[in-house]
């Protein structure tokens, strides 16, 4: 029994199924279960598993519209904007950008003129200097996540 790459292997199983149990879990990396409670619990503690969630397809949910706000801002107002983009419950992802932008925003809508609404509201912010809005044509890979290598 190696306890080599366990946590890495960890993860990599729960990627594959978030909702896998302590024994099968266990029985896929040849330690005990006490072993795999215990790495998990330290990733938890540690912030590496940071949850655990269902994947959501908002397509079939009828989130027809992913648009990708690209903003410029005033230098110190940044954090606010992008706390407040981060509040939007429609607002899916949120960074602050080197380039030409301060702000990439990616949110999901229902149509375009859900998004339109919900773009005019965001933009009334007077920090607000400069925005671009691109619709997703065609999302070719969304919301992945990817095996840890092993070391």
């Amino acid at each position: 029994m190696t306890y080599e790459n366990l946590d890495r292997k960890l993860v990599n199983e729960l990627l594959g199924d978030g909702r896998a149990s302590l024994r099968s879990l266990a029985e896929d990396l040849d330690v005990s279960v006490t072993t795999v409670s215990n790495h998990l619990s330290d990733l938890e503690a540690a912030g590496i598993i940071d949850g655990y969630t269902p994947r959501v397809d908002y397509d079939a949910l009828g989130y027809d519209v992913t648009a990708i706000l690209q903003l410029k801002v005033e230098g110190d107002s940044l954090t606010e904007v992008t706390e407040t983009l981060a509040q939007h419950e429609q607002v899916m992802s949120v960074y602050e950008v080197t380039g030409d932008h301060d702000i990439i925003a990616i949110g999901k809508f229902h149509d375009t003129d859900d998004m339109n609404d919900s773009i005019k509201e965001l933009l009334t912010d007077p920090e607000i200097k400069e925005s671009n809005t691109s619709v997703v044509l065609n999302p070719e890979k969304e919301h992945e996540q990817f095996e840890l290598e092993l070391r």
